[in-house]
């Protein structure tokens, strides 16, 4: 193993999915382009994660040189996807998270249908705790506050959404903006 691969960092997600009670993807993030590059692929993982951990009474599995951590409700499935050397304990605090964060805006209901009927809240939650593999809040109550502050105005609806997405572009438009002035001044130097 090479050094590079054991130092510390901020990626700390790979990849966070929720399966229903067939192995049949809800919902989907892959942080790491290189992990699972097509869907065929992310599918047969997500397959693969399945058969090992749907009838396992345990919470931490490790598969393909992940480490996978998941909690099983009712008829549902949620994983959080580290690199083989992740933290457990981190990992871990995503998922509780992510667990009750959706028990709160999902009225404890979190099963199949509830959880379809509200995947931009879903969405938003996974938005709020995790952001290209790093790990942004692990406290649900925080999420909850930061979804909540939009869903106050328009519980969850198309407009709270489109902030949410505004606000991201916005962000990334920011940020290419200062990188092209970075480079512009490299250039002049």
């Amino acid at each position: 193993m090479d050094s590079a691969s054991l130092e510390p960092s901020l990626y700390t997600v790979k990849a966070i999915f929720i399966l229903d009670n067939d192995g049949n993807r809800l919902l989907s993030k892959y942080y790491d382009p290189g992990l699972y590059p097509s869907i065929k692929e992310q599918k047969n993982f997500e397959k693969n994660v399945f058969n090992k951990t749907h009838k396992a009474d345990n919470e931490i599995a490790f598969l393909e040189g992940m480490t996978i951590v998941y909690k099983g409700s009712i008829d549902l499935f949620l994983y959080v996807v580290g690199s083989a050397q992740e933290n457990e304990l981190m990992l871990m605090s995503v998922l509780n998270c992510l667990f009750d964060s959706l028990s709160h805006i999902l009225r404890k209901n979190v099963e199949r249908v509830c959880l379809l009927d509200n995947m931009e809240g879903v969405y938003l939650v996974v938005d709020e705790i995790v952001d290209g593999g790093v790990i942004l809040e692990s406290d649900p109550q925080q999420v909850l506050k930061k979804v909540n502050y939009r869903a106050d105005e328009n519980p969850l609806s198309e407009q709270s959404v489109a902030q949410h997405i505004t606000e991201k572009l916005a962000l990334t438009s920011n940020v290419l903006q200062s990188a092209k002035e970075q480079i512009k001044w490299s250039i002049l130097k």
